[in-house]
């Protein structure tokens, strides 16, 4: 099939699936080809493949999560999802930390949470960072808002989803290879004023920060928080 026929094809999937009279989650995995992201809810589909296949390497995950994903926000909505690929965390290739960014990633963009590891043989941090309820809060938010970058600054980047009831997950990343301080602007938020901070991966409040939050963000790592007004 050229990739050009790739809409057509799915269209009669997507018939055929509506035509079976019951919900069927419609994933359509084309690799981000033919710029399936404006063309996917379309067809039926409910989430759609953004890129090619994932690897468990910080290099290919972070290519895919904070490289490739920029600018298709404007395409998710509730029921229709940009899909970057399966969750590698518990599969050893990347660190802790790593993984967390990983899921921390993942959930601001609004991303299926698909566990791609051996769930029965995973360990115990492994299984704190797939099941941290408050960090599966941000993917599933109803709100179905996808995040986006806020800022860059070299190998520090902020990424931010707004939530049901104007709180917001605000992501904290350094990219690079030795810990840096990054700081979120509530004016890139368009918030003002104090706001409350939760730390999302510590599970700890960090109380009322005024017009920013910064923190100190380990090498490869994130800090994730949740504001509320």
């Amino acid at each position: 099939m050229k990739p050009s026929d790739m809409q057509a094809a799915y269209q009669k999937i997507g018939e055929a699936l509506r035509a079976a009279g019951r919900p069927i989650v419609y994933s359509l995995c084309q690799y981000g080809e033919e710029h399936v992201e404006t063309w996917g809810p379309a067809v039926g589909g409910n989430l759609w493949r953004t890129t090619g296949d994932i690897s468990d390497n910080w290099r290919s995950m972070t290519g895919i999560g904070f490289d490739k994903q920029t600018g298709l926000e404007k395409y998710a909505a509730p029921g229709h999802w940009n899909d970057p690929d399966m969750l590698e965390i518990g599969n050893g290739g990347m660190t802790d930390a790593e993984y967390r960014t990983h899921m921390s990633l993942w959930s601001i963009l609004a991303a299926p949470l698909l566990a791609g590891n051996d769930i029965r043989s995973m360990t115990a941090a492994m299984r704190d960072i797939l099941e941290n309820r408050e960090v599966i809060a941000i993917d599933q938010n109803r709100a179905g808002q996808q995040g986006y970058r806020v800022s860059k600054d070299g190998d520090k980047e902020v990424w931010a989803r707004a939530l049901e009831g104007g709180d917001w997950a605000v992501g904290l990343f350094n990219r690079g290879e030795s810990a840096a301080t990054v700081a979120a602007n509530w004016s890139d938020l368009k918030l003002a004023g104090k706001h409350k901070v939760r730390d999302l991966w510590a599970r700890q409040d960090r109380g009322a920060a005024q017009d920013q939050f910064s923190a100190e963000v380990p090498a490869h790592g994130v800090v994730l928080v949740r504001v509320s007004r």
